[in-house]
């Protein structure tokens, strides 16, 4: 700049490269990529923000052609934002809109692009209509107490749900930096009463009109699901032993008032078609651009209507269902209810309700425990002394060891009984983590399965050591007491993790016979013995204990999981079923299978197998699997065929055995069934010389396909 002011004229001297690019590019093939270190690398390129493309750049989307969203006080100057005056359809339009919102926002969706798309909630206090101002603030109250549940369990991953708040205020206590409504101080006391307030105000209305559609008998239905919905998660997150009946009949409730509110969605404003707003007044989908984080943004289309109540419909009875874990009584019902409730694939929210009715420590107790880091899931929130005592009796129900009989020779010494309780102690983080891993999505659960394996290989030796001292001390034999125990729950988890590559569809079809081989030879083979000798051991405690002889000879055999071990035969006849069929389909060639210079069978099965291998019981290595499994290679397919035929009909007999079948049962008997016949047709000549390959139906089973011909 000159003395004077004035800015010297700056001069470019551009270079029009158009030719040049265009005559290098014929130099390189489809597919190439020229790469300049010194440039533009692979991960600019990754990074990079594709312009023009709706679904990478945020700008292309939210501002082609569109005005400026309005916030709160600008709406309403403009007279776009009711405050008051709304009509019931219109109130009942918002309600129905956030519900969609929060049902987004619990698939995996940001706060600040699902639920607080609603410019209501960002100035709740300045709203005019007590029944809108009302559920406005409930919204808040009903967000925190999900936030916490979720968090407070520590079962979500990042595809599941997203804790952060934007700057929005969900909780009582301030925030730095906080701008949006920092007045929002209701407790939980008055926000139920302000809801109860409205409810009743609003069944007033509705006695007074004599309407056939009743749209304030629909709204107030409507402030009844959220007052008691809210006041049941409370109860769930501040677990109280003496509120059970209290949950349970606010759930009923919940789902009563449901039914209404499915039968009259209807009659709410509906969302305008091709429009990405859930509802014509009161939601701005982009007015919360700027909030989201600098990287890729995330298109969201709101959960349809009906889509989202019938989701709030079934979310009810998963809550109503996993408030039965507080009757089970010892914890190997527990770990039951855990897996077929996760079987089922329950939402994020009852899975965390699920960890804190049975984890979480009671209002009197103020032991707390460590949570977890990143690489592993948390500890039990459940005081350590609390959990032990659950062990204690689980071990005792399984095996009945003389160690934890009261003034048992076996703990004579103070070595022995330190062993033992320190083993307890030991076992406190295996099993509770065992419990969280349960509540994760399926997905996630195959890795930390994979995680805590380690944990249960050095779990197996303490429990070694403890049946050594204990049984040294006492003077007799060895008896694997704690061992069995262990090696149960380890079985359990090796099969756990096996069969979840079946669910997730991770096994090529080429694979499957190597996997049923496992579970047919070994692990289902294992686990039944586990139990065979579990009952042995318990009943050989409870003949010692007995100290009347003719008590003892008319005493009857105990066998508390003959039930369990029947359909551990049922899976062993099933899975060797499937391996011998599996066999027979690829010396026919009817399973394909990949290229030779693509394929190392023997790369693929230590990579299937790699965690099982520091537990006992110990791997089978695949020279091992080859010459185990080397003579069926030359059998006759028939002879094969038929003998998956008397599998799945063992499988079947077994079955039919069950008084008193479950769904299980039932969805087991009807692929044994089926997957007889099919065997039955191919031993007997049918599509002999066809070469379509099987197809594998998981319609009926997770586990256990249908066998189809094509």
């Amino acid at each position: 700049m000159d003395s004077l002011g004035a800015t010297p004229e700056v001069t470019y001297n551009w270079v029009d490269i158009t030719q040049d690019f265009f005559k290098h590019l014929q130099d390189l093939k489809i597919g190439e990529l020229l790469h300049d270190g010194h440039l533009f690398g692979l991960f600019e390129a990754m990074s990079a923000i594709e312009m023009m493309d709706p679904k990478m750049d945020a700008g292309m989307l939210c501002n082609r052609g569109n005005p400026k969203p309005l916030n709160f006080s600008q709406a309403v100057a403009a007279g776009k934002l009711k405050i008051d005056d709304l009509e019931p359809s219109e109130l009942i339009g918002i309600i129905d809109a956030t519900m969609a919102c929060i049902v987004s926002w619990l698939e995996g969706h940001s706060l600040a692009q699902t639920v607080f798309t609603n410019i209501y909630l960002h100035q709740p206090h300045s709203i005019v209509n007590k029944t809108l101002k009302a559920y406005c603030l409930a919204v808040y109250k009903l967000l925190d107490c999900i936030r916490d549940c979720i968090n407070k369990a520590q079962v979500f991953e990042e595809e599941d749900f997203q804790p952060m708040g934007y700057g929005y205020r969900l909780g009582s206590n301030p925030q730095a930096g906080n701008t949006y409504d920092a007045s929002l101080e209701v407790s939980e006391q008055k926000c139920i009463a302000m809801l109860r307030e409205q409810e009743e105000e609003l069944n007033k209305k509705a006695r007074s009109t004599d309407e056939e559609d009743n749209l304030w008998a629909a709204l107030a239905a409507r402030i009844r699901f959220t007052r008691m919905f809210y006041q049941a998660l409370l109860l769930i997150t501040k677990r109280d032993s003496q509120s059970g009946a209290d949950c349970v009949a606010l759930l009923n409730g919940c789902s009563e008032m449901m039914k209404v509110i499915i039968r009259t969605s209807g009659k709410g404003t509906q969302p305008v078609e091709n429009s990405d707003s859930p509802n014509p007044m009161g939601f701005e989908p982009m007015i919360n651009q700027r909030l989201l984080p600098p990287t890729f943004p995330r298109y969201i289309r709101i959960k349809p209507r009906p889509e989202a109540l019938q989701y709030f419909d079934e979310q009810v009875a998963r809550l109503r269902h996993a408030w039965k874990i507080t009757s089970c009584t010892s914890f190997h019902t527990a770990l039951d209810f855990f897996m077929e409730f996760s079987r089922a694939r329950a939402c994020i929210l009852s899975r965390s309700a699920l960890q804190l009715l049975y984890l979480s420590p009671s209002p009197a107790s103020t032991a707390s425990m460590a949570q977890s880091n990143m690489s592993a899931p948390a500890g039990p929130p459940r005081p350590q002394h609390a959990f032990v005592e659950i062990l204690r009796d689980s071990v005792k129900h399984f095996v009945n060891p003389p160690a934890l009989t009261p003034k048992s020779p076996m703990l004579s010494t103070p070595q022995a009984r330190e062993f033992v309780e320190n083993f307890l102690a030991r076992c406190v983080r295996p099993f509770a983590v065992l419990l969280q891993v349960c509540g994760h999505n399926r997905a996630r659960q195959r890795d930390k399965l994979a995680l805590l394996l380690d944990e249960f290989a050095a779990l197996q030796e303490e429990a070694e050591s403890v049946d050594a001292v204990v049984s040294g001390a006492a003077g007799t034999g060895p008896r694997a007491c704690f061992g069995t125990w262990v090696l149960y729950h380890v079985l359990r988890i090796m099969i756990a993790y096996l069969l979840s590559g079946l669910e997730l569809e991770l096994y090529s079809v080429h694979e499957y016979h190597y996997i049923f081989w496992y579970l047919y030879e070994f692990l289902y083979g294992w686990l039944i013995s586990a139990l065979g000798r579990a009952e042995s051991l318990a009943n050989d405690a409870t003949r010692r204990d007995s100290r009347d002889s003719r008590k003892r000879k008319t005493k009857k055999r105990v066998r508390p999981y003959a039930r369990e071990g029947l359909l551990c035969q049922v899976m062993q006849n099933m899975c060797g079923g499937y391996y011998k069929a599996l066999v027979a389909f690829k010396l026919q060639g009817k399973i394909v299978a990949p290229a030779a210079e693509f394929d190392n069978e023997a790369v693929r099965y230590k990579h299937r197998f790699a965690p099982l291998s520091v537990l006992t019981p110990p791997q089978v290595h695949y020279h091992e699997f080859c010459e185990m499994t080397q003579p069926l290679q030359y059998e006759n397919p028939v002879i094969l065929y038929l003998g998956g035929c008397k599998h799945f009909q063992q499988a079947r007999s077994l079955l039919e055995s069950i008084t008193t079948p479950d769904q299980e049962v039932t969805d087991l008997l009807k692929v044994a069934k089926t997957n007889f016949i099919v065997l039955k047709l191919l031993a007997g000549g049918h599509k002999r010389d066809s070469t379509a390959p099987p197809e594998f139906d998981f319609s009926v089973h997770r586990h256990f396909p249908i066998i189809k011909l094509v």
